[in-house]
């Protein structure tokens, strides 16, 4: 808890980057997207993922699976202490061996902000990395008063469109994150949320643009890589 705190602290939510202003995002070239998933039914076994996709076209140009065995225990609120460190030498591993293909900006399938302190998976590895990050979950963690009851079902339900979305403000008055319908062929919404060196509209815009289906092209290649890596 210590630990997350004084990391907490190193959070950045504004854009520090020209291109996060640009319209269109002028100047941004390369999109990660990082995912971990779990091979063995203990949960001790598992595919660190990570992915670099083009900009706009979201071609894959990098692609790092690797077998890691995941010794730290189960926490709630601290998934980020079990997974990161896995993910951070692959980011370590990319800027070594092809640094001319570093992401830009990663997204993480898990939350940033919208967290019990704040501080969530893609915080973490956006702090240690220092790169800009954003959290982009399937489901809604309830946190903050958050919880997924009838009027939050309404509000998702008011989500006609691709593109269409909510904020997410807990009952401490402070924004959490945001509610997207990013496909409009699934009514399923992601959730939103900075993790670090990007403001939240501009996370939202940016997964909303990565999207040629529900879920973001570089956390569904990500993921994809994965499975496909423990199957084989």
């Amino acid at each position: 808890r210590r630990e997350q705190t004084r990391l907490r602290a190193r959070v950045v939510e504004e854009d520090t980057e020209g291109w996060q202003r640009a319209p269109g995002f002028a100047g941004l070239r390369r999109v990660g997207g990082a995912d971990l998933s779990y091979g063995s039914a203990d949960g001790s076994g598992a595919c660190a993922s990570l992915v670099v996709l083009s900009y706009p076209a979201l071609e894959v140009l990098y692609e790092d699976c690797r077998l890691v065995t995941v010794s730290a225990p189960y926490e709630a609120g601290f998934l980020a202490f079990r997974e990161v460190p896995f993910l951070v030498e692959a980011v370590q591993r990319l800027q070594q061996e092809k640094p001319e293909l570093e992401p830009q900006v990663l997204l993480v399938d898990g939350n940033g902000l919208l967290h019990h302190r704040g501080f969530g998976v893609a915080c973490h590895l956006g702090v240690l990395t220092d790169l800009p990050c954003i959290g982009v979950a399937k489901n809604l963690l309830h946190v903050d008063g958050l919880a997924r009851d009838e009027l939050h079902r309404e509000q998702v339900r008011s989500l006609q469109r691709a593109g269409d979305s909510f904020p997410l403000t807990g009952t401490s008055g402070r924004l959490l994150g945001m509610v997207l319908r990013s496909h409009s062929k699934s009514s399923r919404p992601l959730y939103i949320s900075v993790g670090h060196r990007v403001c939240l509209e501009t996370a939202v815009r940016l997964v909303q643009s990565c999207c040629r289906y529900r879920i973001p092209e570089p956390i569904r290649q990500a993921d994809i890589r994965s499975r496909q890596y423990l199957r084989r």
